[in-house]
C-alpha cells in the first residue's frame, strides 16, 4: 500500500504556442490555480532597471552562458534574433521536481523539443488558436507592429505549430477559443497527468 502521507509527485510542464495563442496567459493561471513554479532563465542580454537577479532572470556574459551551456546544465537553450541568448538552468529544475513541485517552462518550441530529449517525462503542451484568420487579427489587435512585422510573426507562427505537430514531443493540443474554457483544460490535464485531482485548488 502506497504510503498515505506521501506528497505530490513533481512533475515538469511545459507550455509553448504560437505569439498571439495567449500561451503566458494560461501558463500563469495554471501557475497561480495549481501552486506551480516557474522555471528562472540565464540570459546574455543585459539587466534593465526593473530586472530582478534570480526572478526575472539570471543574466550570464557570452562566456559564462557557453560554459554552462557546453557543460551539459542547460536543458534547452536558444539564440533570439541572433543577438542573446537564453536558456532553462537543469539544476533547479531537478531540485524543484525532487521537492514534488509542479514545474512551469513556457518556452518556444524548439526548446520545447530539446527538453523532451532530455527529460522524457516532461509533460508537454501546445497552445493553438481557433484558426490562422484569428492569429492573425489576435496579432493586429495588439497594435505594436507594423504590418510587415505582423505578416514575418504570422509566418513565424505557422511553422512553430507545424514543427510542433511533426516533431511528436508535445502530449496534448488545446485550442484556445476560450479563455477561461481553455484554462480549466489545462488545468484539467495536468491534474490527470499527476493523478491527484484533491490538489484542484480553484480549478473547476
Amino acid at each position: 500500500m502506497a504510503n498515505r502521507h506521501q506528497g505530490p509527485a513533481g512533475l515538469l510542464l511545459v507550455i509553448s504556442g504560437p505569439s498571439g495563442a495567449g500561451k503566458t496567459t494560461i501558463a500563469r493561471e495554471v501557475e497561480q490555480r495549481l501552486g506551480g513554479v516557474f522555471s528562472v532563465s540565464v540570459t546574455t542580454r543585459p539587466k534593465t532597471a526593473s530586472d530582478i537577479e534570480g526572478r526575472d532572470y539570471y543574466f550570464l556574459s557570452d562566456r559564462e552562458f557557453a560554459a554552462r551551456r557546453d557543460a551539459g546544465d542547460l536543458l534547452e537553450w536558444a539564440e533570439v534574433f541572433g543577438k542573446y541568448k537564453y536558456g532553462t538552468p537543469r539544476k533547479p529544475v531537478e531540485q524543484l521536481l525532487a521537492e514534488g513541485r509542479l514545474v512551469i517552462l513556457e518556452i518556444d518550441v524548439q526548446g520545447g523539443i530539446q527538453v523532451k530529449n532530455k527529460m522524457p517525462d516532461a509533460f508537454m503542451v501546445f497552445v493553438l488558436p481557433p484558426s490562422d484568420d484569428e492569429l492573425l487579427n489576435r496579432l493586429r489587435r495588439r497594435g505594436r507592429d507594423s504590418e510587415e512585422a505582423i505578416q514575418r510573426r504570422f509566418a513565424v507562427a505557422k511553422g512553430e505549430m507545424q514543427t510542433a505537430r511533426a516533431s511528436g514531443a508535445y502530449d496534448e493540443f488545446i485550442v484556445n477559443d476560450d479563455l477561461e474554457q481553455t484554462i480549466e483544460k489545462a488545468c484539467e490535464l495536468v491534474q490527470r497527468r499527476r493523478g491527484m485531482a484533491w490538489q484542484a485548488r480553484g480549478c473547476a
